[in-house]
């Protein structure tokens, strides 16, 4: 496995020659340069960890470098290697962005020190960036499940986590897609690496495209630095694209080259920078269909699909139903307020379709632990819009008639939307689908309040 992919630059050519070896023999991942000239060329095409950097150099001195990389490449840890002894000289690489300063000759052993604390701040700079680009998830952070569908598609996740291709996850709203995605992150050999998720239904194009591939300084007016993109700081890691049935066609074949090659460019970019990551895609669209549609490209399809898992849907997960009520009743209610529900609060949740499924279900019960008063959750604290779909014309009125399916989601939403004063943050919630999918169906059945 690797630990990290690292630049030495040093015109001591013998020198670089014994320390790549005694790297790689560390388990790093080693290229060499003998000029800062080159160091910024390779920067410029490859992604890199960390900057083993000489300070004197034939034509581009090592202080230009470290300059081109804190503007460029701010996460890159550097290292500067160097002769001098004065400390001024020390503190000046400090300020200007270098982690740490030894100077030769050194102990090897103090070397490897140095790197892993430098990799280790890397991974944690990465992790806080990641963090703070997350929304809350609406999912458990385990899979929670003992039926036979989840149990079968786990082992398939497992065995899909071994290999190195990407893969495509299909399934409904809710089924919980990047739960799996996690899982299978987790259970690949890139586990100590990113796990970068990013939703491409919640952002306009021009700014999932600045997301994943980041921009230069100057790309446009308030580019007034460089921005690494999601797919560099995943670098090693897996990439998950959640709802990737939403990418627009302009967007799509960037996408699609990265695929081919692991090649991208930033907005504003004029070189062509290399990422190692596993792509891992989640829709709850038929992309065949799409594709056949024109709305998305099959080329693009096949890149994706290498693997396709389909989550189930929680209607047809049994008993896993109940233990995940169970799982949101603990989760969701204060330690001194622990609720259980009714034997005939059961029975009903069994009955229920769930067309939101986990995400659905989830909302249920947070919903009805504010509602119910006493120690047992009743049927009337969950509220449900439609117990099963025999109860469908009992719900929506004796004159319904409908000869589609896209009329019953029609009237159902409409029933949400007015039952919730027409709050589309809400209704999305209870319909258990993101906001901009409920714009989307407002406008394609042209509803009004």
């Amino acid at each position: 496995m690797k630990n990290g992919h690292i630049l030495i630059t040093d015109d001591d050519q013998t020198l670089c020659y014994l320390l790549k070896e005694e790297l790689i023999n560390e388990g790093y991942e080693v290229d060499i340069t003998f000029d800062g000239k080159y160091a910024i060329e390779n920067l410029k095409k490859k992604t890199y960890d960390l900057l083993l950097l000489d300070l004197e150099m034939t034509d581009v001195q090592g202080e230009e470098v470290l300059k081109y990389t804190k503007e460029h490449h701010p996460d890159l840890q550097v290292i500067v290697l160097t002769a001098k002894t004065e400390i001024r000289t020390a503190i000046q690489c400090i300020k200007d962005g270098a982690y740490d300063f030894i100077t030769k000759p050194y102990e090897f052993g103090q070397l490897v020190i140095i790197i892993e604390r430098a990799l280790e701040h890397k991974n944690l700079i990465i992790k806080n960036k990641i963090l703070s680009s997350k929304v809350d998830r609406n999912t458990p952070n385990t899979i929670i499940g003992e039926s036979d569908a989840i149990r079968e598609i786990i082992s398939f996740s497992e065995k899909a986590a071994k290999s190195d291709s990407n893969i495509l996850l299909e399934g409904e709203t809710g089924t919980g897609k990047e739960l799996f995605a996690e899982f299978i992150h987790k259970k690949s050999n890139r586990i100590n690496k990113p796990f970068v998720a990013v939703n491409c239904a919640s952002l306009p194009d021009t700014l999932i495209e600045s997301e994943l591939f980041g921009y230069e300084k100057g790309a446009f007016t308030d580019a007034k630095t460089s921005k690494q993109g999601l797919v560099e700081m995943a670098n090693g890691g897996t990439l998950f694209l959640d709802e990737i049935g939403e990418l627009s066609l302009a967007l799509q074949p960037k996408l699609l080259r990265f695929l081919e090659n692991g090649e991208f460019r930033r907005i504003g970019g004029i070189t062509n920078l290399s990422s190692d990551v596993r792509v891992i895609g989640a829709t709850n669209k038929n992309l065949m269909e799409e594709a056949d549609n024109k709305n998305f490209r099959r080329d693009l399809l096949f890149r994706l699909n290498v693997i396709t898992l389909t989550i189930p849907q929680l209607k047809n997960r049994g008993k896993d139903i109940l233990l995940l009520a169970q799982y949101f009743l603990q989760k969701k209610a204060s330690v001194r307020s622990t609720k259980r529900l009714s034997a005939e609060t059961e029975k009903i949740l069994m009955k229920y379709s769930f067309p939101g499924n986990v995400r659905e279900l989830e909302h249920i019960i947070e919903r009805s632990l504010i509602f119910s008063d006493g120690s047992e959750i009743q049927p009337k604290d969950l509220n449900l819009p439609v117990l099963n779909n025999e109860e469908a014309v009992q719900y929506y009125g004796d004159n319904l008639d409908v000869s589609s399916l896209d009329e019953l989601e029609s009237i159902h939403i409409k029933k949400i939307l007015d039952s919730n004063d027409w709050n589309r943050e809400t209704t999305a919630n209870v319909l258990g689908i993101s906001q901009k999918t409920l714009y989307t169906k407002i406008r394609k059945y042209n509803l009004h309040k």
